[in-house]
């Protein structure tokens, strides 16, 4: 006859593990009561602010400090100074050798200080929000009851919510990567604009790459404030499920 199999904690690690769910409910209704109302109207005051109501995005730019190449000289003048002086300068090129071509031709360029300014506030936001979604489902998945037969209709409304919360937490984590892209990206295009200082193209791009984070920025605090709301919709509409998915008398998170 087989052994009945289960965890066997210790009183103290019992009692330790019963402080843990304790104050995981306690932040969780925190959590629900305060925090998520206040994070919404926050966050709705941040998109108030002029930082992130910018009209005209070319005031966004950054002045790159690449110097700008001389022009090529002209036909006649290229003949006036003969052939062989020309061939001089070229020799003189080559005996210099690459290290000499890979010589820096400007000094230290700074990153965009409105975008970054931006970014300070907005950063922390997405982070933020990603912890509280690590919050919510660690508080769901210790409502959820042992599985037996009977009445499943709550469980399956707590996987619902812990499917929709599991989702925004994926679409914060990207956040993450759209800011580390920014950099990657506007870093390449810096690189080129002083390496290939005649091309103007290349200065172009970079501060298209700003205007563009910038609406990124934006739009990303519309969504942390869209996904806030969401969060407080769909537990509070729930919630009675979510606590009591049984419906016992004595909600277990309580």
């Amino acid at each position: 006859m087989a052994k009945p199999c289960g965890v066997r904690l210790s009183g103290e690690a019992r009692k330790q593990v019963d402080v843990f769910r304790q104050n995981l409910f306690q932040e969780a209704e925190e959590f629900l009561y305060r925090f998520l109302p206040q994070k919404i109207m926050h966050l709705n005051q941040l998109l108030q602010e002029d930082s992130l109501n910018v009209a005209d995005l070319t005031s966004l730019r950054a002045s790159l400090d690449i110097p700008i190449p001389d022009p090529p000289p002209k036909d006649d003048e290229v003949r006036h100074s003969g052939w062989k002086q020309i061939s001089r300068r070229r020799k003189k090129v080559r005996e210099e050798g690459v290290a000499r071509e890979r010589v820096p031709k400007c000094g230290f360029l700074p990153g965009n200080e409105k975008l970054l300014a931006l970014l300070a506030l907005v950063k922390p936001e997405v982070w933020t929000l990603k912890e509280k979604c690590i919050l919510v489902i660690t508080w769901i998945q210790h409502l959820i009851p042992k599985i037996e037969d009977g009445n499943d209709f709550g469980v399956a409304i707590q996987e619902k919510v812990l499917e929709r919360v599991n989702a925004v937490k994926t679409k914060v984590e990207a956040f993450q990567t759209t800011i580390s892209k920014y950099f990657s990206e506007r870093g390449d295009a810096v690189a080129k604009a002083s390496k290939e200082t005649h091309v103007m193209d290349y200065r172009a791009l970079v501060h298209e790459r700003d205007e563009a984070a910038y609406r990124e920025l934006r739009a990303m605090v519309l969504d942390l404030r869209a996904f806030y709301a969401e969060l407080y919709h769909i537990i509070s509409s729930n919630l009675e499920k979510i606590v009591n998915p049984k419906g016992e008398e004595k909600p277990s998170m309580y």
